[in-house]
């Protein structure tokens, strides 16, 4: 009877561990993207504390020179140097990957261009996009990685048909899931977010139980690449000339005045407009072939209908017809409406205006239903009505 017993055992399928592979931790090999900063270096010690055997990765995106001089940056300079010192006390072997050269392609010029063009880029989600989830993502199956695991608050969960979904952080107030629509189905089998459902609080609190040096350091601020704040100066340096004035004009095409170039302006914008008297007046527009800031009410910045481009869809069918949750900025609240194709286009239907809707930001869809969580996918605002 014992041999009988004992042979079923062993015919048993292995448990399947917290990443959710059948086989022991010390059988998962998980590469971690360290930036340096609390959350990525926390996510190493506790992978490393269950026992799998960790590989940390940090990617070197721009000039060290720059970064160096300003805090709150990530990815270069004194973060390099955090994460290479988190790996040695954790005992990880750590990977600094030079990706100076895609990054300035992928991210940096396509942000430069988005904002010439007259649109407000969000190079977080490129550099997630094209970047980090691409190629570092690749560089880990190279290495022979069972995953890629980040320091993300949004949380992966399995479907009822065994599929990767892509849900909120249980801490909204820190939740990432807007910086990750465009995350694709391949890529969400392969990435694991570990602090997903972990507050803010409880990850500095581990990063103190793990005496990590980075436990109290700041938050990654702004635009990692933008030294000064200013994102103008950057614009400025990569495309001298570039940057035209031209004229602020009316809804009705009435001048009010000049302006010293389209990028020093966004839609909803109403201070530093250079303009006085009468009814407060707001950017509507910005038109790069004009080169016309285009201003009016503030009930011209209401929007319904969202042209979108470039759309990632996570969701269950087809994205036609389908009720839900549009986010329109990464600080609202999503709001009710519907995904429509006209054409060859999605376009997402607001039952409600939803105010200063820019061109080069993101539309993220949420799953209508009390808890919203999961994230049906999103789509670049092309134009609105």
């Amino acid at each position: 009877m014992s041999d009988i017993a004992t042979s079923s055992a062993r015919n048993e399928a292995p448990a399947v561990n917290s990443l959710g592979f059948a086989k022991t931790p010390a059988e998962t090999r998980v590469v971690v993207a360290m930036s340096g900063g609390v959350d990525s270096s926390v996510t190493a010690a506790l992978l490393k504390e269950q026992g799998y055997e960790v590989i940390g990765i940090t990617l070197q995106l721009y000039d060290h020179g720059e970064a160096i001089r300003r805090k709150g940056a990530c990815c270069a300079g004194q973060d390099i140097h955090d994460a290479r010192k988190v790996a040695a006390d954790l005992d990880i072997p750590h990977y600094v990957l030079d990706y100076e050269g895609r990054f300035r392609e992928e991210v940096i010029d396509d942000f430069v261009e988005t904002y010439l063009a007259g649109a407000t880029p969000i190079p977080c989600v490129r550099c997630n996009e094209r970047v980090k989830f691409r190629d570092l993502l690749t560089t880990a199956k190279d290495l022979g990685a069972d995953c890629l695991a980040t320091g993300h608050y949004v949380r992966r969960e399995v479907g009822p048909e065994g599929a990767a979904e892509l849900h909120q952080a249980t801490d909204l107030s820190k939740d990432q899931s807007y910086f990750l629509f465009s995350t694709t189905p391949e890529q969400m089998e392969f990435l694991r977010f570990p602090l997903g459902g972990l507050p803010k609080t409880e990850t500095r609190n581990i990063a103190d139980h793990f005496a990590l040096e980075v436990a109290d350091k700041p938050d990654s601020q702004d635009i990692c690449f933008v030294p000064t704040g200013k994102y103008t100066d950057v614009i400025s340096k990569l495309r001298p000339g570039a940057v035209e004035p031209g004229e602020i004009v009316t809804l009705e095409g009435e001048v009010l005045g000049q302006h010293p170039g389209i990028i020093h302006y966004t839609v909803g914008q109403r201070r530093g407009l250079g303009i006085s008297g009468g009814d407060p007046l707001y950017v509507v527009k910005l038109n790069a072939e004009t080169r016309q800031v285009v201003v009016g009410p503030r009930e011209a910045l209401d929007t319904t209908e969202i042209e979108l481009t470039e759309v990632n869809w996570l969701g269950d069918g087809e994205p036609h017809g389908q009720g839900v949750s549009v986010r329109v900025r990464s600080t609202r609240p999503p709001v009710p409406g519907r995904l429509e194709i006209r054409g060859d286009t999605l376009w997402a239907i607001l039952d409600s205006a939803e105010e200063g809707v820019a061109p080069g930001q993101a539309a993220v869809f949420y799953e209508q239903d009390p808890s919203g969580a999961r994230v049906l996918g999103g789509g670049w605002i092309k134009s609105t009505n």
